[in-house]
């Protein structure tokens, strides 16, 4: 044994070739933390002390090669300042280059995923010897960052400036034809053939037949790149960055301009480029929020995790009523590996749900994602049915019929005698409550809340909402039964609105405070766009549906009427007392026309803004700040109350609900972190600003406890 240690070991094979495989100690994945980058240090100085060494192929121990860097170190380091960020990398760098200048050939054999840093590592050999199950990339930029171990300064003299800028600037993850054809890699193997395949590659390089130095020659000198066709890849890269990532998400735009600013140096003085750049990206807030959301995303995993065991397994569903919500749900359900039988009371509706079935996956033919075959297998698992005949067999069923508290309870309640004992009754209501719902239910304990978000087959949030006896088994079983679907469970506890709508209206009613006093509503969902949100608040009642809005409201002022009521004539509701229902029919605050593709379009529609003079003020004029400040304060404060009330188990919780359930915008990292990004006492400061505008700009006795002791969401 050459060397030995936590995450790598270095092993001489036959011939002079060493293997030196990461296998970190104690993880099921292999991840570059500052010990690894230290091993790494250490391995490949006793490969330069051992004159035996011919050659080295790397390898992995794990099923995948290296995931990329360890997260959860990021938080702390950050807040260093950026001259000792910039320094961190410089110095792992080292190591990085210490192991690329060995003067030996080095291939690296890609078993499986290679990312960030396990990308870079591949890099700093002469050569890549890729799996073809495998995939690679640099996801860095979803962190609010770039590569900072050498991705910047080697992709592109290796690749050209073009892939390497869609590579680092875009953050996609790569098939092993892709990397091949784009030259990130230098052949594409079966997995069984990946190691000797390396080991054949170090042969042949030790045997004369491949010149190694050459290759890695490339990498040590300048971009090979007349200076006239550097300026145009480069000023055509800025441009097309610029457009995509737009001036929220920094890091791509800041990391197409590193890869110019050092292509025309060396290898070293290119990485002091970079790590100055990462350095600069690692301390703007985009990083801070984006990060953290990676972080919390992790903490959902780990909570869901602790709900779903003692799960009962799922061999059949069921689905209650077959229209939109229905099929979506029969149509991700089969396509999951589950088997549905999906209900209805009227062959139309049978027929609706099997369109949209139908409708769905024949999209995913037309794009190549799913063969003719696949399809016919999926729909013949859905089972269009009038009656229960089948019910016996069911582990668990699904309610989604019409939002009507009268109509659930006897549809649940007649469901409930078809079923076998221990089987599972789930309503996928938007707003009614759980616990009264199991009020018509024998076994109350089989039954919660699956309230999936439209459209069930993007969306990625399930919301599983516990009533007061709703057991664990219960729980468990539904959050196990929706991540099997593919979606992002979050257990709450019952509550008008559960989390998500319950946040989500104190948002809408201050938009209808706010055009009350006279604001203009395309301007609010415009300043609403700038900060960030995928659409504007009257945007999004259109696209929610304008009567299922008003119907919620109603829930909500009904369970907070100290906040959630008011007396005012609300322009949603003048919107529905006009038809206006939004995109469903066409015309909501907006008009919406179909172009020439046959899309619909948002249009202006003046007949709007004649219906809503009689309700609300004269014009006004509001700036940008204030309108973000009187649209945010509600929705924040909301949601610290879900957590104040323990309707939700944890900020990440929280903050994760927004993100997958409404578009919270994800540079911003949530509202918690949103708070925390102000800060709590400035926060807390904001709301007694607005105070004068009623009970829902009060900051709740939780959130004025942490100003007072200094204290934030998010350490």
């Amino acid at each position: 044994m050459i060397h030995s240690g936590k995450s790598i070991t270095v092993e001489m094979l036959d011939d002079g070739i060493a293997e030196l495989k990461f296998d970190l100690q104690g993880e099921s994945v292999n991840k570059f933390d500052k010990s690894t980058v230290e091993d790494l240090a250490a391995a490949v100085a006793a490969i330069s002390a051992d004159a035996q060494v011919k050659g080295v192929i790397v390898t992995s121990g794990k099923g995948v090669f290296i995931v990329g860097a360890d997260i959860t170190e990021f938080t702390e380091m950050f807040k260093l300042d950026e001259d000792e960020i910039a320094g961190w990398c410089i110095k792992s760098n080292e190591a990085f280059n210490a192991f690329e200048d060995l003067d030996i050939p080095k291939v690296c054999a890609i078993n499986g995923i290679a990312l960030g840093g396990g990308l870079e590592m591949a890099l700093s050999c002469d050569f890549r010897v890729m799996s073809s199950t495998a995939q690679v990339g640099f996801p860095e930029v979803k962190l609010g960052l770039f590569p900072g171990f050498g991705g910047t300064v080697r992709s592109p003299r290796l690749m050209g400036v073009d892939n390497a800028v869609e590579w680092v600037c875009a953050g996609g993850q790569h098939r092993a034809d892709k990397a091949l054809k784009d030259g990130m890699v230098d052949a594409v193997v079966e997995p069984q053939q990946v190691r000797d395949s390396a080991i054949d590659l170090v042969g042949q390089c030790l045997a004369g037949k491949i010149d190694f130095r050459a290759k890695r020659q490339e990498k040590l000198d300048p971009l090979s790149l007349p200076d006239t066709e550097k300026m145009m890849a480069f000023h055509t890269s800025k441009g097309f960055v610029a457009q995509q990532a737009g001036k929220n998400f920094p890091a791509p735009n800041a990391a197409v301009k590193v890869m110019e600013a050092h292509a025309s140096m060396g290898r070293n003085d290119a990485l002091a480029v970079e790590a100055k750049g990462f350095a600069k990206v690692a301390k703007t807030p985009q990083a801070t929020a984006m990060v953290g959301l990676f972080l919390a995303d992790q903490a959902v995993a780990k909570a869901n995790k602790k709900h779903s065991a003692g799960a009962k397994d799922i061999a059949q569903a069921a689905v209650l009523g077959a229209g939109i919500m229905g099929g979506g749900i029969a149509h991700l359900s089969a396509s999951k590996g589950t088997p549905i039988i999906m209900k209805d009371i009227a062959d139309p509706a049978l027929d609706l749900g099997m369109s949209e079935a139908s409708k769905l996956l024949a999209k995913r033919v037309s794009r190549g994602r799913m063969d003719p075959v696949k399809m016919g297998a999926i729909l013949s698992s859905i089972r269009p049915t009038l009656n229960y005949g089948d019910f016996g067999e069911v582990d668990v069923v699904v309610e989604a019929v019409v939002e009507n508290e009268n109509v659930k309870k006897a549809v649940l309640a007649e469901a409930e005698t078809k079923l076998k004992d221990g089987a599972i009754l789930a309503s996928n209501t938007s707003t009614i409550s759980i616990t009264r719902l199991a009020e018509s239910l024998k076994n109350p304990e089989n039954f919660a809340g699956m309230h999936f978000f439209n459209p069930v087959h993007m969306m990625p949030l399930v919301e599983v909402i516990r009533g007061e006896k709703t057991s664990d088994e219960t729980t468990a079983t539904l959050v196990a039964y929706a991540k099997k679907m593919g979606k992002n469970p979050i257990v709450v506890n019952d509550c008008p609105g559960f989390l998500v709508n319950r946040v989500l209206f104190p948002y809408f009613a201050a938009f209808a405070m706010l055009v009350r006093d006279g604001a203009d509503f395309q301007l609010v969902d415009k300043a609403m766009e700038k900060f960030g949100w995928p659409m504007g608040p009257a945007y999004l009642m259109d696209v929610v549906g304008i009567d299922t809005g008003v119907h919620a409201a109603a829930v909500m002022a009904e369970g907070f009427p100290d906040r959630m009521q008011h007396e005012f004539k609300d322009v949603s509701e003048v919107m529905f007392e006009n038809d206006r229902l939004g995109q469903k029919n066409d015309v909501g605050f907006y008009k919406y026309v179909p172009d020439r593709k046959g899309r619909k379009q948002k249009t202006v529609d003046e007949e709007t803004y004649a219906l809503i003079k009689p309700h609300v003020g004269e014009s006004a004029e509001f700036e940008a700040e204030d309108i973000v400040a009187r649209m945010m304060i509600p929705l924040c404060t909301e949601i610290v109350r879900c957590l104040e009330d323990k309707i939700v188990g944890s900020a990440a919780e929280a903050d994760m609900a927004l993100i997958y359930g409404i578009g919270f915008p994800v540079f911003r990292g949530g509202a918690m972190r949103h708070i925390d990004s102000v800060g709590v006492k400035e926060f807390v400061a904001l709301c007694d600003q607005y105070a004068h505008l009623g009970k829902l700009y009060e900051a709740p006795q939780m959130l004025k406890d942490m100003a007072a002791n200094g204290q934030s969401f998010f350490a």
